[in-house]
């Protein structure tokens, strides 16, 4: 759902930006944006066992629009590499994430050490209930608040870390490709754990501590992830600025 979500504000994001500034108007954010993205592919096919064929991190004149790739195959045999279709899919989440939480540990440490203690108190629960969503809302105003604080405004490393950031999610949704990839991968998966599930039932295995652990793991991630929303909200805006900019100059 995240990965749609960033989809959608790419998408108009980029097509605001093309209209103001012309056809290379994306590469005003392509520039890190696409390498991050495709380089989460890549490390994800590496983890998963795919063999990687052909790579390009940034292309400028390729005739389809299409500014990075990756290339990859697996054995159709291989649980472990049909399952990891699903994590590569998701891999530009997971690299776009990971980038602007190192950028704000090397930028804007304070508030990256504020954003774990924040995120430590809005994620921590131990039962699944209805409450699981209003902390990860919490958590995502918490991460928002640590990072736009007043010390910020007048730090020039936040200056920095913003138009890097923005870079970063103006890239980090996925693709139609993205999420055809992960929908292999998501049905393995699905067949996996209802297999599980059976074994569990025949064996009196305790699932619970277990599916806790992974709600908890998907906490975190959405709680960071609303950063990246933000973020290319954000970009969205500016871009839809912009162009009414440029529309509004050329009827005078």
């Amino acid at each position: 759902m995240i990965g749609l979500i960033l989809g959608i504000l790419e998408k108009y994001s980029n097509k605001y930006l093309i209209r103001t500034f012309g056809a290379r108007g994306v590469l005003w954010t392509a520039w890190i944006g696409t390498p991050i993205h495709e380089l989460g592919h890549l490390i994800m096919c590496f983890l998963w066992g795919h063999k990687v064929s052909r790579v390009k991190f940034l292309q400028f004149n390729s005739p389809d629009g299409v500014l990075g790739y990756v290339e990859h195959f697996y054995n159709r045999n291989s649980t472990y590499q049909q399952i990891g279709n699903f994590f590569i899919g998701l891999g530009p989440i997971f690299s776009g994430i990971g980038s602007l939480l190192l950028g704000m540990y090397l930028l804007l440490p304070q508030s990256f050490d504020t954003l774990k203690s924040e995120i430590r108190l809005h994620v921590s629960f131990e039962k699944l209930d209805v409450n699981v969503l209003k902390t990860v809302g919490d958590s995502g105003i918490a991460i928002i608040k640590s990072i736009l604080t007043p010390e910020n405004l007048l730090n020039p490393l936040f200056w920095i870390f913003l138009v890097l950031a923005v870079c970063i999610s103006a890239h980090i949704g996925l693709s139609k490709a993205d999420i055809q990839n992960s929908t292999k991968g998501l049905l393995m998966i699905f067949f996996v754990l209802v297999l599980f599930n059976i074994a569990a039932g025949i064996f009196q295995l305790d699932t619970l501590r277990m599916i806790s652990r992974i709600t908890e793991y998907n906490a975190y991630v959405i709680a960071f992830s609303s950063i990246a929303v933000f973020l290319s909200l954000l970009t969205f805006l500016l871009s839809f600025i912009l162009y009414r900019i440029f529309i509004n100059t050329r009827k005078l």
